[in-house]
């Protein structure tokens, strides 16, 4: 059986990673969005399998470095649906890890929990570490039951009204990982639902869903500030159908003091003025004037104009990945955590092909994010149609081939991770205009 099988215990079995799970009824291969929930079924959505991935080696790596403390580990997998995320760090993470997590699934739906319980019996980890309880009710409410130090909220739209009461419940070192799936305002589409939910603009381009993966950030770390916290982010992420940012979370009233200093605008087709503050604040990389960029940030304090359509904020304008997490996601770690070992009689009728796919998933989930930590912090990100288009050289650059000869002139370059062909660099504009022109001349 090529996609799953009947257990013997009654569903569907299935398999994610290396956890197997039980559902009501064979998942619907290749959903994208929230979908709807018919009566007697569990939601569970294949195309969140990379996100759950991306969990497991975030948790393993905020462990190893310390961002969890030391002792007892409480997580909190809000809005749970089938359970399989946190039943993904209790299976996949090493039993060392494991056995310290006390996780907590939470959702509002009786069936759902069953069948996330009775997956979690059937099927417990292989180690036999760790702790799973499941709670039927609201986040908001059964976070603030215990402090966390961990918490995932995923929920069928915007993650905001959950986030008060989950930044509340944060220990005074914890990683929190939020999702939102409404891309439509989030990058600018839906301006009037943007405004309401989270007192942004964004600019609809190429550039649209890092606006708003930065515009979360930006109402996170407000959020945070209002509970004396602060936020460092760790990794953002635009995968398919939603946008995923995942920060550590530090209780410390000097930094949520200073929170404003990480939010700001970014302006399309800049002005020499913009541009020449931008250099000042140290947003932009220092260079000429004669040739300015496509985009560029600017501080809080900068007079913009929030109804020119030129502007998008406010906006997270630093780092929205942290280099050493993100260079712990190689191909190579993500298979050792998670991907599966092909196994004879594998109750999910699994055969070598089907799982010789899943370790590709697993691979495709971590895909140029290890390449790009050294640049994260790199003030462009510049997608190749974008540069091509801009300076009029006709078919767009190879990101691999630009970054090859950014690098040869002594400057940091890196592919980036983002969902459209691009690079990030520290590079001034005018290296890179030099570069672009290189591989294709002006037409």
């Amino acid at each position: 059986m090529g996609s799953g099988g009947r257990s013997s215990s009654g569903g569907f079995c299935y398999r994610e990673g290396r956890t197997l799970l039980l559902l009501p009824s064979p998942p619907e291969s290749g959903v994208l969005g929230p979908g709807t929930k018919g009566s007697g079924e569990v939601f569970y959505n294949p195309a969140m399998a990379s996100s759950r991935t991306r969990s497991v080696l975030l948790f393993k790596h905020a462990t190893e470095e310390g961002l969890l403390g030391d002792g007892e580990i409480y997580a909190l997998d809000g809005l749970t649906a089938s359970g399989l995320r946190a039943r993904r760090w209790l299976n996949e993470l090493p039993k060392e890890i494991a056995g310290r997590i006390s996780a907590s699934m939470v959702d509002l739906d009786i069936e759902a929990l069953n069948w996330a319980e009775k997956s979690h019996v059937r099927f417990p980890p292989n180690h036999g570490k760790g702790v799973l309880e499941s709670v039927l009710g609201d986040l908001r409410v059964e976070v603030l039951s215990s402090g966390r130090h961990w918490v995932d909220i995923d929920p069928y739209g915007s993650p905001v009204k959950f986030v008060d009461s989950s930044m509340q419940s944060m220990a005074r070192s914890g990683v929190m990982e939020v999702s939102a799936t409404d891309t439509a305002a989030l990058t600018g589409s839906s301006k009037t639902s943007l405004m309401r939910r989270y007192g942004a603009r964004v600019r609809n381009d190429s550039l649209s869903h890092d606006s708003g993966m930065r515009v979360m950030l930006a109402v996170m770390s407000r959020i945070a500030a209002r509970h004396d916290r602060s936020i460092s982010p760790l990794l953002s992420v635009w995968d398919s159908h939603h946008l995923r940012v995942s920060f550590r979370v530090e209780k410390s009233i000097s930094a949520a003091n200073d929170f404003e200093e990480n939010i700001g605008w970014r302006v399309f087709s800049p002005m020499e003025e913009e541009v020449s503050a931008s250099m000042d604040s140290g947003l932009l990389p220092r260079g000429s004037l004669n040739g300015l960029p496509i985009h560029c940030m600017l501080p809080l304090n900068f007079p913009v104009d929030r109804l020119d359509p030129r502007v998008s904020g406010p906006l997270w304008i630093n780092a929205t990945g942290e280099m050493g997490a993100m260079s712990s996601m190689t191909v190579g770690s993500a298979l050792e955590s998670c991907g599966p070992d092909f196994v004879e009689d594998d109750p999910s009728g699994w055969d070598e092909k089907r799982f010789e796919r899943e370790r590709r998933v697993v691979s495709r989930s971590v895909r140029n994010i290890s390449e790009e930590s050294g640049v994260i912090d790199a003030r462009h990100l510049i997608v190749v149609d974008d540069l091509s288009s801009w300076l009029g050289t006709g078919a767009p650059p190879s990101p691999t081939r630009i970054v090859e000869l950014l690098k040869e002139e002594g400057h940091k370059a890196g592919v980036s991770s983002y969902g459209r062909p691009s690079f990030r660099t520290d590079s001034p504009w005018e290296d890179i205009v030099e570069a672009a022109r290189s591989i294709h001349p002006p037409m």
